[in-house]
């Protein structure tokens, strides 16, 4: 549990690149720094592609057993992302160096038109890692890598039962110049489905290019994409048994850089996000109560370093977002444009410690700034020890200390505060989450074992909230300290492998002098989570993959049913035909058992749904 997300993004993103400055068999004068493995959600969960859609990259965080993710219709159409029991709006997600950032509202953060081919499986980040490299998320961050262009042609057709239809086509090529590599990749993709349920329809469409320049040191990308999604949904947001609907359009123009010298390595990423959004409350009266009709505009810069200093480790982050929204609804607050500046600094050493293992020591400031409000100056701390037990096995312990702040969106300090369906308040302020944690992690050549027990206090909080006798929800300021506890384990074996997650958590929250009698999000957390995904080959060319989640949830009045339990499985099985290379069909079923959950309370589960799909790589 080291702070690496930095070397993650540029390994990642640097083809070619020899990492032996930090080997622990690299003979060198150098310090000799531990990276802390990632593990990527490849090797966490089962089914890696989405079974009721072309595949997004919040997709495969549906099972992951750090995340939980609590959908409206499908994941893909929206998912809120949620990390250790905070809230959608407490959670980043990073590509390269930057934060792709809704100012609105967190509902759309995953909103990302990017092909999950090119990018990197993600890693989540928490405690410093988070506080360091993540912007305006209070709690994790979800952090992709862009990944090398490599040559592959791939094409995908999926038909399920209710008029679902999806495909995509995936070229990528690649020339080589003299010391020089370039390369260029495009995707297109279609789905739509009449809906698991009345007026649960959706149709999506996204396209996205790239063109890229490596060599062996360098990696440089330049991407646009496009997408455009609708889908219905009862009770999407409101719990009045309503057909709501959601419009988005969302493009997305990205530059990245990355290189890396003997001793240094920088990142350099920017981007211009503009994301359209037509909401309706009741799709057979469109415009009922206030047209909520939005378009936010995103520009972004964000530069991070490493440089090896004798024995010294020293990083360095500065991100600049300037956002601007229109709204039809949101007309309520005192601005509509905001400008931020964060900026951090961490110093790191080793020191040797008894018999063979090392003592790691890092520590630095982070800064967090607006020019509509106040700023904040926060520090992380981290403490690992690790002890090599042989060539292939090590373990550590650590201690982590760390803040992290952010500011409300539009959607809670410009919306209406006396009337409508989202009730907002002026006067939310600056959040203040601080964490601290101890952990462990061990690993084999077969195994991985990691555990990690924390305690975080949550200061003004932005919760929306329900009352009794009032008509929609408001956005309230809530203090919560959540404590938890996070054991992951992983095993392979000759023929798959078998993951399995828990979570354990607990909540004392305080709202002041606000009336509230539930809440929508903040006390929407599940008590106890056990996740279990198998990979288990059991006849050549013949493959079953299950993700499995069991769930024990806090109660909360809010929830329709008031099903507080539920076992939500996903099960394929997958045949790959020996006569022709890079040719697999696959037969899927998700919420396999029917599980009627409301995953947000008051929002309908998404029933049973069968599915067969090929895909084609060439």
């Amino acid at each position: 549990m080291e702070l690496r997300p930095l070397i993650t993004l540029i390994a990642m993103a640097s083809p070619g690149i020899e990492w032996g400055l930090f080997s622990q068999e690299e003979d060198s004068d150098l310090p000799l720094i531990h990276l802390a493995p990632h593990e990527t959600l490849g090797h966490r969960i089962a089914l890696e592609e989405s079974l009721s859609t072309f595949s997004m990259p919040v997709s495969s965080l549906k099972f992951e057993p750090l995340v939980d993710v609590q959908s409206r219709n499908s994941v893909e159409s929206q998912g809120d992302v949620t990390i250790r029991g905070g809230i959608f709006e407490n959670t980043g997600f990073m590509l390269g160096a930057a934060t792709l950032f809704d100012p609105q509202t967190g509902h759309y953060f995953a909103e990302i038109p990017v092909a999950p081919n090119m990018i990197s499986p993600p890693s989540i980040l928490t405690g410093s890692e988070n506080a360091f490299a993540g912007f305006n998320s209070g709690v994790g961050s979800v952090q992709f890598g862009w990944q090398p262009v490599r040559p592959l042609q791939e094409l995908a057709l999926g038909l399920g039962e209710d008029g679902l239809f999806f495909g995509r086509a995936y070229g990528a090529h690649t020339v080589g110049a003299e010391d020089r590599n370039y390369g260029f990749d495009v995707e297109v993709a279609h789905s739509e489905s009449d809906g698991t349920i009345a007026n649960g329809d959706h149709l999506f469409d996204r396209i996205s290019g790239r063109f890229q320049v490596s060599n062996d040191r360098s990696q440089t990308d330049f991407f646009y994409g496009y997408q455009t999604k609708f889908f219905g949904w009862p009770n999407m947001y409101t719990p009045f048994g309503v057909p709501e609907t959601e419009d988005l359009e969302t493009n997305l123009l990205f530059l990245n850089h990355s290189i890396e010298g003997e001793d240094f390595g920088l990142q350099l990423s920017g981007y211009y996000r503009r994301h359209k959004d037509d909401y309706e409350f009741d799709r057979r009266n469109p415009g009922a109560f206030n047209p909520f009709e939005h378009e936010s505009r995103v520009a972004d810069l964000a530069a991070e370093g490493f440089w090896l200093l004798h024995d010294w480790f020293l990083t360095g982050k500065v991100e600049w977002v300037d956002d601007t929204i229109e709204s039809t609804s949101l007309t309520f607050g005192d601005f509509m444009n905001r400008s931020y500046l964060k900026f951090g600094a961490m110093a790191e050493t080793s020191f040797d410690g008894s018999g063979d293992g090392e003592w790691t020591v890092s520590g630095g400031v982070i800064r967090d700034d607006n020019n509509r409000g106040s700023g904040n100056t926060s520090p992380v701390f981290n403490l690992t020890y690790q002890a090599p037990v042989s060539r292939d096995r090590s373990w550590q312990v650590y201690l982590d200390i760390s803040e992290a702040t952010q500011v409300p969106g539009y959607t809670a300090i410009a919306s209406n505060p006396s009337g409508g369906l989202f009730r907002g308040n002026q006067n939310l302020g600056r959040e203040t989450s601080r964490n601290m944690e101890v952990g462990y992690r061990t690993q084999g050549e077969r195994y991985v074992f990691q555990g990690a027990a924390f305690v975080r206090d949550d200061g003004d909080l932005v919760d929306w909230t329900y009352t009794e006798g009032v008509f929609g929800r408001t956005a309230n300021h809530v203090d919560i300290e959540t404590t938890g506890v996070e054991l992951l384990g992983q095993f392979s074996f000759d023929r798959g492998r078998v993951v399995a997650g828990y979570t354990l958590l607990s909540k004392s929250e305080d709202y002041g002098d606000a009336l509230v009698d539930a809440s929508f999000y903040a006390l929407n957390f599940a008590r106890h989570r056990l996740t279990l995904a198998l990979i288990y080959q059991f006849l050549p060319g013949l493959e079953i993959r299950s993700d499995n989640e069991l769930r024990m949830q806090e109660k909360n009045s809010l929830r329709s049913n008031g099903v507080d339990e539920a076992v939500i499985s996903s099960l394929g099985l997958f045949y790959f035909p020996e006569s022709v290379e890079g040719l697999e069909f696959s037969l899927a079923v998700e919420n396999f058992w029917d599980s009627r959950f409301e995953e947000i309370p008051s929002v309908p589960a998404s029933p049973r749904q069968v599915s067969v799909s090929s895909v084609y790589r060439f």
